[in-house]
C-alpha cells in the first residue's frame, strides 16, 4: 500500500484502472533479464487485461493504449520490445488551456450578448440600405426577445430606444415608420396602399366560391352517406342483411 502512494498520481490512476494484481503482474516483469521473454510476458499481460475487459476492444488505438500504461507502470528504465510505437504517458496529465469566458456582463440582460454581436456586425455594413435592414431584423428579434422578459411593456418605441443604446447612437430607425408598417412584428408586416378594405390592406376581402353547377348523373348530397359510411346496400350485404324490397306480383 505504501509503494502504491509513492507512486505519481497519473500512475496511481492506473492501478486503480486496471487494479492492484496486474499491477504487480507488472512488476514481476522486472526480475526477467531476457528482453524478448520480458516481451512476451507483457503481451501476456495486456491479452489478460482484456480478457478482463472486453469492453475496450472496440477503442480505437486500445494496443497503443494498453502498451504506453504498460510501460509508463514498469519504468521507462526498463526495455520493451513493444510491437507498437509507445506514447509517453505524461502527456495526458498536462492541464488544458483554460476556456475564455466574458468577463463583461450584456449591458441589457433580456438581450445576451448575441444581440450586441449582431450590432456589432451590423455596423460593418457599408450600405445605407443593408444597415437599415439590418436594424429592422435585429429589432424585431430584440421584441421578441424582450416580450419573453417584460410582456407588457413590449413596445416600438423602448425596443428603438435600446437598439440606439447598444448601437452607440449608431443605428437608428422612424418610430413612426415602424409603428405604420409593423416592422417588429415576426410575421409580414401589411403594407399601407390604397383601395381594399378598411383596415388598409391592400388583399382583397374573403368572398365564398360560388356553388358550380353538378354534373349529370352525380350523386346528391354527401357522396360518403350512401357509399362508404352510410346504410347502403353494400353495407348491408356485409352484415348479412338485404335492403328492404317490395314484393313482386306474380304475372297474370
Amino acid at each position: 500500500m505504501n509503494e502504491f502512494q509513492s507512486l505519481p498520481f497519473h500512475l496511481q490512476l492506473l492501478v486503480r484502472e486496471y487494479g492492484q494484481s496486474t499491477y504487480q503482474l507488472i512488476q514481476g516483469l522486472r526480475q526477467v533479464e531476457d528482453v524478448a521473454e520480458r516481451t512476451r510476458r507483457a503481451a501476456q499481460i495486456v491479452q489478460l487485461i482484456l480478457r478482463l475487459k472486453p469492453t475496450l476492444r472496440d477503442q480505437p488505438d486500445i494496443q497503443t493504449r494498453l502498451w504506453s500504461h504498460l510501460s509508463a507502470l514498469l519504468g521507462e528504465e526498463v526495455e520493451l520490445e513493444a510491437p507498437v510505437p509507445l506514447r509517453p504517458v505524461s502527456l495526458r496529465v498536462t492541464r488544458p488551456k483554460p476556456v475564455p469566458y466574458p468577463r463583461q456582463p450584456p449591458r441589457l440582460r433580456a438581450y445576451g450578448r448575441a444581440i450586441e454581436a449582431l450590432i456589432v456586425k451590423a455596423l460593418t455594413l457599408e450600405s445605407p440600405a443593408e444597415r437599415e435592414q439590418a436594424a429592422i431584423q435585429i429589432g424585431r428579434t430584440m421584441k421578441f426577445l424582450f416580450r419573453q422578459h417584460n410582456k407588457e411593456n413590449a413596445k416600438d418605441a423602448t425596443i428603438i430606444r435600446h437598439l440606439s443604446e447598444l448601437s452607440n447612437g449608431q443605428l437608428k430607425l422612424d418610430p413612426a415608420m415602424v409603428d405604420q408598417e409593423d416592422l417588429f412584428e415576426m410575421g409580414p408586416g401589411v403594407a399601407p396602399g390604397t383601395g381594399g378594405n378598411a383596415s388598409g390592406s391592400s388583399r382583397a376581402p374573403f368572398a365564398a366560391q360560388a356553388n358550380q353547377p353538378r354534373r349529370p348523373g352525380a350523386p346528391s348530397g354527401n357522396s360518403y352517406g350512401n357509399n362508404s359510411f352510410g346504410n347502403g346496400p353494400k353495407r348491408n350485404k356485409k352484415n348479412g342483411k338485404k335492403g328492404r324490397q317490395e314484393p313482386q306480383q306474380p304475372p297474370q
